[in-house]
């Protein structure tokens, strides 16, 4: 399951250099996306290997509302740019 992990936190490493490369918000804010989703994965992860429901509860609030408030925020980003 280390291995599983390590795999995991190599998998986050991709959007993280996407996002340094590019200068457009929307990529930018679809890799922050991806790293929140890949970061509530591995507490899930951690959580059923300590058997720890309460990590377990912490990794899903962050699945289900993280990425809510993003898209939050690029709405409003859109809604700007066209004023």
């Amino acid at each position: 399951m280390n291995l599983v992990l390590f795999a995991m936190i190599l998998a986050l490493l991709i959007p993280m250099y996407e996002a340094w490369q590019d200068d457009d918000i929307w990529q930018k804010m679809l890799a922050f996306a991806s790293i929140a989703t890949k970061t509530s994965i591995m507490i899930l992860i951690v959580s059923v290997l300590r058997d720890d429901w309460m990590i377990g509860v912490v990794g899903i609030i962050i699945l289900s509302v993280g990425n809510a408030g993003l898209m939050l925020l690029a709405h409003l980003l859109k809604r700007m740019s066209n004023l």
